[in-house]
C-alpha cells in the first residue's frame, strides 16, 4: 500500500500493476465502502481511494465548492496517473462528482462504472417521480442540509438518525454533520451551488449498476434506455438497495471484472 498527501488528502494505491481505477464514494461512507471492491481487483489493477475532504471522522467542519472538488481530482490524477488515462469507480455523491469530472477531463477517464445515481435531478428523472418519492427525497436531503446548518453534538445526532432511517452500512461512530455540505449545496446554493453542473452524458464508455429495491431509483427509465443502447456500455441492476457493494459485493466485483475485460476488448478492436 503506497499514500501520497494532495492537497491535504491522504491518497491510497493498493496493487502496484495494471490500470489505476480511482474509487470515489458518497454520503455518509468514506473510503472502506471500497474494501470489497479493492480485495477484488487490486491484483489487476492499481486501486485508488481517499475520504471526500470533510467526510473523515475528526476532520474540519468545510464545505467544499463544485471546483474545488473536480480541481482535487485533477490532482490526484496527476499524482497517480499523469501519462495514461484511468477508470472511474463511482458511487451516491461520488457519482455526482464523478461524472461532472469526466466531462470536464475526458482525456483522463478510460471508462466509468457507475453505481447507482444516474441522471438524478435531471428534468427527465424528475418527471420520473411520483409525488411521494419527489416529498420522500426532498426530505431527507433537507433535513441533512439542516444538520449541516445546525452542526455540533445536534447535527451528528440528526444525520445519524437519518443514516439509521435509510440503513446506511457505515458505522454510526464514523457518521457526522460535517458530511452534510453537499445537501447544503445542493438545496442553498451556497459555496457557489451546483449550477455549472452538465446533464449526464459521457463520452466513454459506462457500466451502471443499480439495486432495484429502493422507495425510488435515482436515475430516469429513458437514462437507462439510452445508456443501454450505446457501444460498450452496459446496464445491470440487482435485487440489492441503494449500497450495492455492501449488498452484493461478489456479484458486484463479478460484473466489474467481467465488464472492465469486456470493454477493454472492444475498445482493442475499435482501433
Amino acid at each position: 500500500m503506497k499514500t501520497a498527501n494532495v492537497d491535504g488528502v491522504e491518497v491510497v494505491t493498493e496493487g502496484d500493476r495494471g490500470p489505476v481505477i480511482l474509487m470515489l464514494h458518497g454520503w455518509p461512507d468514506t473510503r472502506v465502502l471500497w474494501d470489497a471492491q479493492v480485495a477484488a481487483l487490486r491484483d489487476a489493477f492499481r486501486c485508488v481511494r481517499f475520504t471526500l475532504p470533510g467526510f473523515e471522522p475528526g476532520s474540519a467542519r468545510r464545505a467544499i465548492s463544485f471546483e474545488e472538488m473536480l480541481t482535487l481530482f485533477d490532482r490526484v490524477v496527476d499524482v497517480v496517473s499523469p501519462d495514461r488515462p484511468i477508470v472511474l469507480l463511482l458511487h451516491d455523491w461520488g457519482c455526482f462528482f464523478g461524472y461532472q469530472y469526466a466531462m470536464l477531463r475526458p482525456d483522463r477517464i478510460d471508462r466509468v462504472i457507475g453505481i447507482d445515481i444516474g441522471d438524478a435531478g435531471s428534468p427527465a428523472h424528475v418527471a420520473s417521480l411520483s409525488a411521494p418519492a419527489k416529498a420522500m427525497m426532498a426530505s431527507y436531503q433537507l433535513w441533512l442540509a439542516a444538520a449541516w446548518r445546525i452542526g455540533g453534538s445536534v447535527g451528528d445526532a440528526m444525520t445519524r438518525t437519518m443514516a439509521r432511517a435509510i440503513k446506511a452500512p457505515a458505522p454510526p461512530d464514523r457518521i457526522h454533520a460535517g458530511m452534510n455540505y453537499p445537501y447544503d449545496i445542493r438545496w442553498t446554493g451556497s459555496h457557489g451551488s451546483y449550477r455549472e453542473r452538465r446533464p449526464v452524458e459521457l463520452a466513454c464508455p459506462l457500466l451502471f449498476v443499480y439495486g432495484r429495491r429502493k422507495p425510488f431509483m435515482f436515475h430516469s427509465p429513458a437514462w437507462e434506455a439510452g445508456v443501454a443502447a450505446q457501444r460498450g456500455c452496459e446496464v445491470i441492476a440487482m435485487e440489492t438497495g441503494h449500497w450495492v457493494m455492501h449488498d452484493e459485493p461478489a456479484a458486484l466485483n463479478d460484473a466489474i471484472l467481467r465488464w472492465l475485460a469486456t470493454a477493454s476488448s472492444r475498445a482493442a478492436a475499435a482501433r
